[in-house]
């Protein structure tokens, strides 16, 4: 089971020149909408003398949401090649922006399509690329004298703890590799005490 997904680690900026005009690009870790609306907005503020502000994004482990936009470039010349190199790539989770200057001189579908295309190119160029997890949480109680074999199912699925509250009866927040899920649930239930549970929550 593939499990697992390449996005960028953190922001990395590219540049392209033609004739010109200049494309500033940005590619970004994102991981919701939300997140890529506010990137969006904050630049159109920051550079808000330039002309354009193209840009493409893919969410989810597959990339199954995407999006791409010209935003007043002829259709199919910015907002395409951004998501192409993305796709080439086979990153998600991701945002580019490019913003162009115009440099007073006009560069035809194919010029811009070139453009837009290395600028993106350029900036995952110059990014880290990171191999990230798809995981399951999940919500554990326990007595005490349980500990050290739930300690034990944990290190051998590689778990994470998000969370723990130790008592007469113990709570932890548990983040494992969807691969090992299965793994990790029966070998919680396998330990046979009636204290146990194991749940499991809503994956941020």
């Amino acid at each position: 089971m593939k499990d697992f997904f390449l996005t960028i680690k953190k922001k990395s900026q590219g540049l392209y020149k033609d004739k010109g005009s200049k494309f500033i690009s940005l590619a970004f870790p994102v991981s919701s909408e939300d997140e890529i609306n506010s990137i969006i907005h904050s630049l159109r503020k920051e550079y808000h003398e330039a002309r354009h502000h193209c840009f493409a994004w893919m969410l989810g482990p597959s990339g199954e949401k995407y999006r791409s936009n010209d935003d007043g470039e002829p259709s199919g010349t910015a907002g395409k090649p951004i998501l192409g190199q993305i796709r080439s790539g086979k990153l998600t989770n991701i945002l580019v922006v490019v913003i162009r200057y115009f440099g007073g001189v006009l560069l035809g579908t194919g010029g811009l399509t070139k453009a837009y295309r290395e600028a993106t190119a350029d900036a995952l160029a110059n990014a880290e690329i990171v191999e990230n997890y798809v995981t399951d949480t999940y919500a554990i109680s326990f007595r005490y004298e349980n500990t050290n074999q739930i300690y034990k199912i944990i290190d051998d699925c590689e778990g994470k703890q998000l969370e723990r509250v130790f008592s007469e009866k113990c709570r932890m927040t548990i983040c494992v590799r969807e691969s090992c899920s299965q793994r990790f649930v029966e070998a919680i239930r396998r330990i046979g005490d009636e204290g146990i549970s194991v749940k499991k929550m809503n994956t941020p």
